[in-house]
């Protein structure tokens, strides 16, 4: 055999890596021989046009639909690019379902195969890290500094949770926050965190502080795992950009997998959040009256601890004209111009900025005088965030405020580009780097069109493949063509008609239901009343937002396998619950979202002054995306069965419902209605 090193010699990298990727997925190939897996065509196909991709540092958009193995198309391509290139390859997820398969089975599978394969020895080496948030490590120098002035920085109610993480500290492996059972206050947790710039090599030993000890694993990984929400919220910051090509990191290349949450997550973090909650928490970093506890105490004088209580005063009264003004009935709501009130907090607040930046000039180089600083930033960051807020200085973001929290006491300044496109395409497609977005629903139809027009990328390239599943033999589509009408949604008769028709959908199967909601009233009002029927038929019913977290709710109808789960939103897609434990979804309503939120309303607005119809581009496109996801919970694995029943009659009686119906997973459905129902669910082939 020819070493490595002396074929890679001997031939261009890209041929190379050309000839191993097909040698692994073509017919009898390298994962069917040594790993006993089933060839798919739309794998291989998926797999060279990848390879493609990052060799000549192009950006791809690939559907896959399901059962593809689109993990493994992906991922044996990167680790090949990323270790023979010595680049990093920078994977982004939606889910965290998604991350631990890739971690803890399709990254094995990897390993398996190139431990297998002689001439793919090498590439067994390849090192993985997961990027998460600096804000959730420990970091042992602010521990010891903590520890040292816990009297002046720390009430005594909260020292039980420092001793805690003190404790913690001398076992844990990570130093990761979410390790500790029950996680400390945030207020505590804001002492020790690695959030700040005194945690750097300067003043942190890389051998003890978990977050340095994080960076050098990341530095040393070919593929780093990442959330999408961290991603962008990275990118969002003004996170300088790498010089040369890459992303986040000098030379890296990005694959963004269920990539159709992009256009959403990507708004949410290329524009600005502040909170009535996360000002109270800085103002009480810096000195807490309650406990007259803070970093002013320690290295302030008692005007300082009277100005940040002014400027907390300034900070109560803003936000109590901001929820008098806008949210007393309403939980949300656009603020269409500019100046539209008197910011009295900003003098304080730029007096407190001027004070806390005198004192980080006395102080010594070390890490007090880096916290110091850090909070002088972050007060100039609120001061600029509010002064934007209220100027609306950045005429292509639509500004709102909101309430939430427990009892919506909180109150939020949010916003947001009315279009992401751009801000993608400079920190993304424009980056002369290789970058793949995949999912198993791009399209609307027979091209990715709207999709690449929402993110910029209407020059890249787009391929499409189906899923190898037998859609036409292994499911039956029910459509009801009686259902009420959307405009009584709310009403008696709806719940009625949905009750009535859900209990006996699930019926039909003998395996369990996931029932799809578009909203949090009607599932509450469906639970309540079929949980007595479901009980004397022995199903037993799962309920989003009760008794479980979403992950562990999933876990416990799989394992029922006979239960009934009703989600919304985000259950429209990620759960993966293979074989009959899973036997039929319902879709109690068309997915199209509330026109009504300010970023909606604005996108509309924005189509109507460019002549286009904000229903064509931007509602109807949307909800045929989710309408996708939603039908591909069904079928997870190749021998996977069951229903799909849609209790919305618009998809037969609306001239869009024909591009809904396009998108179903097989030609043939079944209409049904009240009176021939039992017909039609016993008679369908």
């Amino acid at each position: 055999m020819i070493g490595f090193q002396n074929e890679l010699e001997a031939n261009s990298t890209q041929e190379v890596l050309f000839k191993w990727i097909r040698k692994t997925f073509q017919e009898n190939g390298w994962l069917q021989q040594h790993l006993g897996m089933e060839y798919r065509p739309q794998q291989e196909t998926m797999a060279r046009e990848v390879i493609g991709a990052l060799s000549n540092d192009q950006p791809l958009l690939f559907e896959a639909g399901t059962g593809v193995g689109k993990s493994l198309a992906y991922l044996i391509p990167a680790i090949l690019h990323a270790v023979r290139n010595k680049r990093q390859s920078v994977v982004a997820t939606h889910t965290i379902s998604l991350q631990e398969q890739i971690k803890d089975k399709d990254l094995e599978i990897c390993k398996r195969l190139f431990k297998s394969v002689p001439e793919l020895n090498p590439f067994a080496v390849f090192k993985v890290a997961f990027l998460i948030g600096k804000g959730n490590y420990l970091c042992t120098t602010r521990l010891d500094q903590a520890i040292a002035q816990k009297t002046e920085l720390i009430s005594s109610k909260e020292q039980t949770d420092l001793q805690r993480i003190v404790n913690w500290s001398l076992e844990t492996k990570s130093g990761i926050r979410q390790e500790l059972v029950p996680q400390p206050s945030f207020e505590v947790w804001d002492w020790v965190s690695a959030d700040s710039s005194a945690c750097n090599k300067k003043h942190c030993d890389p051998k003890v502080c978990h977050y340095q000890k994080a960076q050098n694993k990341i530095r040393d990984a070919h593929i780093l795992i990442v959330n999408h929400s961290l991603l962008f919220s990275l990118l969002g910051s003004g996170m300088p950009a790498p010089k040369g090509r890459g992303v986040l990191y000098p030379e890296d290349f990005v694959i963004l997998d269920e990539a159709h949450t992009v256009p959403t997550v990507a708004t949410g973090h290329f524009g600005m959040g502040i909170s009535s909650y996360g000002v109270n928490r800085l103002l009480s970093f810096l000195y807490n009256p309650k406990c007259k506890k803070g970093l002013l105490k320690h290295h302030g004088k008692q005007r300082d601890y009277e100005l940040v209580v002014r400027v907390r005063k300034e900070s109560d009264v803003f936000f109590d004209q901001v929820r008098s003004l806008f949210l007393e009935k309403q939980e949300i709501a656009r603020i269409y111009k500019p100046d539209w009130l008197d910011p009295a907090i900003l003098p304080q607040l730029s007096s407190l900025i001027i004070r806390v930046k005198q004192l980080a000039i006395l102080l010594d180089d070390g890490p007090e005088k880096s916290i110091v600083e850090d909070q002088r930033d972050r007060l100039t960051d609120l001061y600029n965030g509010i002064k934007q807020f209220i100027g609306q200085s950045l005429e292509d973001q639509i500004y709102w405020v909101e309430r939430g929290g427990r009892a919506g006491k909180i109150i939020y300044l949010r916003s947001a580009p009315i279009d992401v496109a751009e801000y993608l395409k400079q920190s993304l497609f424009m980056r002369d780097t290789g970058i793949l977005l995949t999912s198993a629903t791009l399209a609307t139809g027979p091209s990715m069109e709207n999709f690449q027009s929402q993110i910029g990328a209407e020059k890249e390239m787009a391929f499409q493949v189906d899923s190898p599943f037998d859609y036409e033999r292994n499911v039956q589509v029910f459509v009801a063509e009686d259902s009420p009408p959307p405009s009584i949604s709310d009403g008696r008769q709806d719940l009625d008609y949905l009750e009535e028709m859900i209990l006996f959908a699930v019926e039909q199967v003998q395996g369990g239901s996931l029932i799809l909601f578009t909203n949090y009233y009607d599932l509450n009002q469906i639970a309540r009343r079929i949980e007595p029927q479901l009980r004397e038929l022995g199903r037993p019913l799962f309920q989003q937002g009760k008794d479980y977290p979403r992950s562990e709710l999933t876990q416990e109808f799989a394992k029922a396998g006979t239960g009934v789960l009703l989600g919304t939103d985000s259950f429209w897609a990620g759960v993966d619950v293979p074989g009959p434990a899973l036997s039929q979804v319902i879709m109690t309503r068309l997915p199209f979202e509330n026109p009504s939120h300010p970023i909606a309303e604005a996108k509309s607005d924005w189509l109507k002054e460019q002549g286009k119809s904000p229903f064509l581009e931007l509602t109807l496109p949307e909800a045929i995306i989710k309408f996708r996801q939603g039908m591909g919970r069904l079928i997870r694995k190749k021998d996977d069965q069951g229903f799909i029943t849609i209790l919305d009659s618009r998809i037969v009686t609306k001239q869009y419902g024909i591009q809904f119906l396009n998108t179903l997973p097989k030609k043939d459905y079944h209409r049904f209605n009240k009176t021939n129902r039992d017909w039609i669910f016993d008679n369908a082939h």
